[in-house]
């Protein structure tokens, strides 16, 4: 009779599993035969949800062209019934809220797509979530699986729509053929052209954004990011190559070896090609890997061979053709393969995740100290990942060591110092973000090696083990934006990128500012060079001037204080020709084929997001005296190399009075042209030469290389490019490419005294950084260009780099 029951049990489970059509019988198309357009595959997830009782729906939030960001919650019915429970529970176990847990369900976390044209991830997410319910049903009781189909849609969307325009019918493997050749600036990147498998840390993009806000509400146990490789390439898995982060557990990389075991299983029985270990390391915190491996999870990149430039098929180096099928199948046979390790291993993943979060023996404090403006972008970043802050109670006595110049120190608390401790929930992380040598087991690293956040965000911070008393009630940040008594002036600070945003708003409303080219003090207050001072004699035809004025500053929360008088106590008077006009300027954007797209779209992304001023981009077939005449800024970024045509227009451009704005490798147009400076640095040479074996040849190239490291350099604050910051400044060096010192106008520059604060640098590299420029300008006939020879705006976390570049278009 039992076995009867039973036999009937699963028959009827069977109808129910039964009437949930596969993606290929809902699209009307079999799967992998041509591209599924981001809506639909949304609309599979919805009807899935619908018409299953093993998911559910959620939409989590909108992208900037609109699409929809979503999440399918997969698990047993049991278990969706109790899934705020079971999210709570777990928040209990990092110890985010309090109290014991009462379930053991794991949860696993699978994001599919975050490059749009590694498109094969979101046709694998919906078979891989159809299989699971139908298929693999038991492995859900004890886990909560969460699939994201697609992070980045409109990236996703703009490969695919492409597609349908350029294959031929039916498609052509060649991958000579158009249909491979994906143009400018390709499906990888969002809409405002950033990487977002580099943005989880710093969170500067809208989707980005949204999905921490969900990620962090769960803390899954282990995370899985879905990528595809060049079509030559065969399947990635863990276990990841070196670096790890010493901060990885034993746990952590135990778990790599048992996923990549289980997968290897699967694919050696279909003879299909992997590697493990190589390439893709656990190093940089802001990939889909390591954030989640630092937030305690087991944090793992899945790479198959693919691409843009792979289509529906492509023919490999061996012969072979690479299909869709194929790339689908691989993605979904790790994606259930790494469900059946997460259910087996249950226990011991809700274990070990409990103990990565008790940081109860940590003791690490980082005390900060800066401008408001720019602790406010900070604070804003760390409440994103739910990481606490607090001002301790004043006159602590602490020992600590000061991070840029590695002193100790000993000091008292003051009532502008703030503290982040590793003695916290997420204190390893904390730890992460905030150290400044990061022990590299290995120098070969896939990305950058220092991301310091003080130094990022421009702050003073101060390392310590001592643990400080918080204090309690304290006050918001809240500028003051009252405007009474008379009013002779508004005058507002210029420290940071949020009062280029003031002031942007305020030339949009045709109100009249200066800014001031000495120090001066009114009213008791100092104020540094670069301060705005908004006349009320400039804007006499303005009838509602101090209400403009009052509101922008409200709106934007930024600092204003009225001046009585124009007689200053100390400096130049208002009246003085040491405070300019900022005339309201055209500027134009160069994009485009034949620049870089990451450092277009960083430039677009802060002019629309950051300062919202208007910004107008131009294509190169534009690039004529005709259409720059109409701008007084142009902007280049890099990987521009111009014709000869080319760069004759824009010599004239510049000699007509226009102001261009070179960045990165453009600037090596106007290396060792007539009328210009600029001119690169070489190493001097050296007569012995270096044996080394062919397998080490690679190794040994780093020497030359300079991979994301953190120097200190010389600012000169006399200068108005340069207005708003202090002597130094501590630049993050993205290459090894050094150019030498200009005549003059050297506004940031690495001094004989240079030294690598943070991160990997080769020594021969190093030899070339003394000396040399960052942020120089050289006028040529009634204009002038301006070269930053690093990227300041670098996937616009380092946020103490921006000021440099508002200087450049606002200030002469």
């Amino acid at each position: 009779m039992k076995k009867y029951l039973f036999f009937i049990l699963v028959m009827l489970c069977s109808i129910v599993s039964a009437q949930v059509k596969s993606p290929s019988e809902y699209l009307g198309h079999e799967l992998g035969s041509q591209f599924t357009r981001h809506y639909q595959a949304v609309d599979y997830v919805k009807y899935v949800a619908e018409n299953s009782p093993k998911v559910l729906f959620k939409n989590y939030g909108t992208t900037n062209e609109n699409r929809s960001l979503n999440l399918a919650f997969i698990s047993s019915e049991e278990n969706l019934k109790n899934i705020e429970t079971i999210r709570t529970d777990n928040l209990k176990r990092a110890g985010i809220l309090v109290g014991k847990p009462t379930t053991n369900i794991t949860i696993l976390w699978m994001s599919y797509n975050v490059h749009g044209n590694e498109a094969s991830a979101t046709e694998a997410a919906l078979q891989t979530m159809y299989n699971l319910i139908n298929e693999h049903a038991n492995l859900l009781e004890n886990t909560v699986v969460i699939v994201d189909p697609c992070v980045n849609p409109d990236g996703r969307d703009r490969y695919v729509n492409w597609f349908y325009q350029a294959k031929n019918t039916p498609y052509n493997p060649n991958p000579e053929v158009r249909e491979h050749q994906e143009p400018w600036p390709s499906g990888r990147p969002n809409h405002y052209l950033f990487d977002l498998n580099r943005d989880w840390a710093w969170a500067t993009q809208v989707e980005t954004q949204q999905r921490l806000k969900v990620y962090n509400q769960w803390l899954p146990h282990v995370h899985v990011d879905f990528h595809e490789q060049g079509y030559n390439s065969p399947y990635y898995f863990p276990p990841a190559a070196e670096p790890y982060h010493e901060i990885i557990t034993n746990w952590q990389r135990e778990f790599q070896e048992l996923i990549g075991e289980n997968h290897a299983k699967y694919f050696n029985q279909n003879g299909w090609r992997y590697f493990t270990k190589e390439s893709f390391d656990l190093f940089y915190p802001s990939y889909g890997d390591t954030y989640p491996t630092y937030m305690g999870a087991i944090g793992m990149t899945y790479e198959q061979a693919g691409h843009g430039r792979a289509g529906l098929g492509v023919v490999t180096e061996n012969g072979s053709i690479l299909t869709l099928a194929d790339r689908i199948e691989h993605h979904t046979t790790t994606g259930i393969s790494t469900v059946e390790v997460v259910s087996k291993n249950t226990s011991k993943l809700l274990s070990n995740f409990t103990k990565f979060y008790n940081n109860s023996n940590e003791k690490t404090t980082y005390v900060l100290e800066g401008e408001s403006n720019k602790l406010q972008s900070l604070f804003s970043l760390l409440d994103t990942h739910n990481i606490e802050y607090f001002k301790p109670e004043n006159n602590q006595t602490v020992k600590g060591n000061i991070q840029t110049t590695n002193k100790n120190i000993s000091f008292k608390t003051q009532p502008n110092h703030w503290a982040i401790t590793t003695n916290q929930p997420k204190g390893k992380m904390v730890n992460v973000l905030f150290e400044t040598n990061a022990k590299l087991s290995d120098s070969l690293t896939y990305d950058i090696t220092a991301w310091n956040l003080p130094m990022a965000y421009g702050l003073q911070c101060i390392e310590t083990n001592t643990l400080l008393t918080p204090k309690t009630n304290v006050n918001e940040f809240k500028n003051s934006t009252k405007t009474t008594g008379n009013i002779y002036a508004f005058i507002s600070p210029w420290s940071s990128i949020k009062n280029t945003y003031f002031l942007s708003e305020l030339l949009k409303e045709e109100i009249l500012v200066r800014y001031a080219k000495k120090d001066f003090t009114l009213h008791g207050i100092p104020y540094k060079k670069g301060a705005l001072v908004i006349l009320k004699s400039d804007n006499t035809t303005n009838f509602h001037f101090e209400e403009i004025v009052s509101e922008i500053a409200s709106r934007t929360n930024s600092k204003i204080e009225i001046a009585t008088t124009g007689f200053v106590d100390e400096g130049p008077d208002f009246g003085s020709y040491s405070y300019k006009l900022i005339k309201p300027h055209n500027v134009a954007l160069l994009g485009g084929s034949g620049t870089s797209a990451y450092n277009f779209g960083e430039i677009w992304h802060l002019f629309e997001t950051q300062i919202q001023y208007p910004i107008n981009v131009i294509t190169l077939k534009n690039l004529k005296q005709s259409v720059l005449d109409n701008y007084n800024v142009l902007i280049i970024p890099s990987g521009f190399y111009a014709s000869k045509k080319q760069f004759e227009t824009l010599k004239k451009y510049i000699s007509n009075g226009g102001k261009l704005i070179a960045m990165e490798s453009s600037i090596n147009n106007f290396i060792n042209k007539d009328g210009f400076s600029l001119k690169r640095k070489e190493k001097e040479e050296d007569d012995t030469e270096e044996f080394s074996a062919y397998k080490d040849r690679y190794r040994n190239s780093i020497t030359n290389d300079i991979t994301g490291s953190i120097f200190n350099s010389e600012v000169d604050v006399s200068n108005p490019l340069a207005f708003g910051y202090n002597k130094t400044y501590y630049s993050l060096k993205l290459n090894a490419t050094a150019y030498q010192l200009l005549p003059k106008n050297n506004v940031v520059y690495y001094s004989e005294d240079a030294t690598n604060i943070s991160g990997f640098a080769g020594y021969k590299a190093l030899a070339k950084v003394p000396n040399s420029l960052l942020i120089g300008a050289e006028y040529y006939g009634k204009g002038k260009v301006i070269y930053f020879t690093d990227n300041v705006l670098f996937r616009s976390f380092w946020e103490n780099g921006k000021l440099f570049f508002a200087n450049a278009v606002f200030l002469d």
